[in-house]
């Protein structure tokens, strides 16, 4: 190295430098040094280990230390001229030049010290408050509990004895409250552990179908009680136990239906729910939440699944609900390894769809399979056990012989309106296509929601794409060879 750039490069280098021969002695030091450590007439003539106490040690020869040459930095502490000290990462050079042997490069860390011991503070303090909230939120939401379970018991003993009719509408009306009242409460509970990462799942083995019935029956009567119509189908690829958290599914179901039904005064909602993949023991089960009611403006979609949002404060004051449930139930489908997802217009009916991972028992892996192939039985009973298993094998001509039936009856009973049978012809299209590829599954898929919207635009444009995709793959599958509905 050029000594003339070397004093150019210390003199003019916002780092500290200190040069120093090979016995130690300093021989120049540039001016960020002379001023970090406090010496105006500089450090000529001192030794390294005086200037930098414990980094440098001086011996009989001139000095030793524990730092490596090259560019590696190396934090340390430095001591100014009155013995206080700060943090800095130092370089140690060799220049090979004579009376500038060695260079220490040194670079004043202080301020990144003080904020990552700041972020280190306010870390520690954004967990005591969030923990401070949940505990208060808790007490909070107890103290709200007990008074309403009280007002809810005597309500419900005052239901048995009373008999008036003004009365007893009265007395529901209050129990009404004092059940939506509990919701709220549970949702705000559930949103605190949330948010604190202290809510766990809690998975066992349980009835499906049981679940679904419980679910349904639960939804049926404020349903039929607006004179909307309710259908529900479990489609038979989903086995009759599985294991996962019945609780939570049943909780993002209730929400789901609860809110269709609060936005839909004429129509109909339905639940569906599909097997759409299996990894060993492993099923993903696909839920389908269909209604007729206000729908939703797509530029207000990313609003749902915020906590404390509604798409409009006119929504909040109409209808109601402290907007946590759909952000409870997105949390809760992350957690069961799905996604939820919505489709909706304006005026047009929504559609809410969700996904979750559920494990099958060990004692009924084996019997799954069998259960679903009687299942589909259902749908071919004249078909012997031969012809059978070539109808669910994609591309077969079996297969693409009932395809093409079925697709043909799909557009026939979507032209004559009779949703209804387009939703029969539908789920036997979507069995069809269960060993099909990923791409005509989804395009199944979307058919399906399409048709259970009984929006003919859409289904129309899906039925296309699908019957592209079943042309492309050697099925034969169009609507040309139409029958009878």
């Amino acid at each position: 190295m050029n000594l003339e750039i070397l004093e150019f490069f210390e003199k003019n280098s916002v780092e500290m430098s200190v040069s120093f021969n090979e016995k130690g002695m300093v021989m120049h030091t540039n001016l960020a040094t002379d001023r970090a450590l406090d010496y105006p007439a500089g450090m000529f003539g001192m030794h390294i280990s005086d200037v930098f106490t414990g980094v440098f040690n001086k011996t009989p020869e001139g000095f030793e230390t524990d730092l490596a040459f090259g560019d590696a930095e190396k934090p340390v502490m430095i001591y100014r001229r009155n013995r206080t000290c700060f943090p800095t990462r130092i370089r140690y050079i060799h220049t090979g030049i004579p009376e500038y042997e060695y260079i220490c490069l040194l670079t004043d860390v202080s301020a990144e010290v003080f904020l990552e011991k700041r972020s280190v503070q306010v870390l520690k303090e954004a967990e005591e408050a969030a923990r401070v909230k949940s505990e208060f939120v808790a007490n909070v939401t107890h103290e709200l509990r007990t008074p309403v379970n009280g007002i809810l018991g005597n309500v419900r003993i005052l239901l048995e004895e009373i008999t008036d009719q003004k009365l007893l509408g009265t007395l529901h009306l209050i129990e009404r409250g004092c059940n939506d009242m509990n919701n709220i409460i549970n949702n705000i509970l559930d949103f605190s552990k949330l948010e604190t990462g202290k809510f766990t799942l809690e998975n066992r083995a349980f009835d499906f179908r049981g679940m679904i019935d419980y679910v349904k029956a639960n939804h049926t009567p404020k349903i039929t009680e607006k004179g909307l119509q309710f259908f529900v189908t479990v489609s038979p690829e989903v086995p009759d136990r599985v294991i996962g958290d019945e609780l939570r599914i049943v909780q993002i179901l209730n929400n789901m239906l609860s809110n269709a039904c609060k936005f839909t005064s004429v129509g109909r909602i339905s639940l569906e729910v599909l097997k759409t993949a299996r990894m060993q023991n492993r099923l993903e089960l696909f839920f389908i939440v269909n209604d007729t009611g206000i729908g939703i403006d797509k530029s207000d979609h990313d609003k749902l699944f915020k906590s404390f949002s509604q798409v409009d404060a006119s929504v909040s004051r109409k209808y109601g609900g402290t907007g946590l449930g759909l952000n409870i139930s997105k949390q809760l489908v992350t957690l069961m390894g799905g996604s939820i997802n919505v489709e909706s217009e304006k005026n047009k009916g929504s559609s809410f769809s969700f996904s979750v991972w559920v494990d099958i028992p060990e004692d009924e892996v084996d019997s799954v399979s069998s259960q679903v192939d009687d299942r589909k039985m259902s749908f071919f009973a004249t078909a012997d056990d031969q012809e059978q298993d070539s109808l669910y094998m994609f591309a077969s001509a079996e297969n693409s012989r009932e395809l093409e039936d079925k697709m043909s009856k799909l557009v026939l009973a979507v032209e004559m309106d009779n949703w209804e049978k387009a939703e029969m012809f539908m789920e036997v299209i979507r069995q069809l296509t269960e060993n099909a590829p990923q791409e005509v599954k989804s395009a199944t898929l979307r058919l399906k929601m399409a048709v259970q919207k009984a929006n003919y635009d859409r289904t129309m444009a899906a039925h296309g794409k699908l019957e592209t995709l079943l042309n492309a793959g050697g099925t034969g599958a169009g609507t040309q060879g139409g029958g009878q509905i």
